[in-house]
């Protein structure tokens, strides 16, 4: 009696599906920061929606003021996160940028809406989500580091 190779019936290559280097041209790099940013500002918009509208359809808003500075700010956020998340996406896999992309432009904007901070506080935010973003890619990094000196060492099979 034979046994299979593996165990395991499920391809293991659809598990790491999102773990890859992503060259390609410009175009596609900006498309896809641009669509991921607009995902994460649309869904923190969405998550604040119940602080925004009138007192008799549920809480009182958290703040006053107008919402489009504090959208546009995320955006501009997001983009630059998302060209910093590419870049070196771009040169080792990254596991998940998408979902790290859109996750923290949307908690940005969630709390912004429903805070409404002011421009150093926001400023505040903006580099602890650039800090998560470098530590993110700073693990790539490394990571990618790791596996190149494993294959160039002599003496592994």
């Amino acid at each position: 009696m034979d046994l299979p190779e593996t165990m395991n019936s499920v391809d293991t290559q659809d598990e790491h599906e999102d773990e890859g280097v992503r060259s390609g041209p410009l175009w596609r790099h900006a498309l896809w920061v641009a669509l991921a940013v607009a995902a994460g500002v649309t869904l923190g918009w969405l998550g604040a929606l119940f602080r925004i509208g009138p007192e008799e359809y549920g809480l009182p808003p958290a703040a006053p003021g107008a919402l489009w500075p504090y959208l546009l700010a995320w955006a501009a956020i997001g983009l630059g996160l998302g060209a910093v998340l590419r870049f070196v996406a771009a040169r080792v896999p990254v596991y998940s940028p998408s979902e790290v992309l859109i996750g923290t432009v949307m908690i940005g904007t969630r709390l912004s809406l429903g805070w409404r901070p002011e421009p150093l506080e926001l400023a505040g935010l903006a580099t602890a989500a650039l800090l998560l973003v470098t530590v993110w890619c700073a693990v790539a990094l490394r990571g990618a580091a790791v596996v190149r000196r494993s294959e160039d060492a002599p003496g592994t099979a």
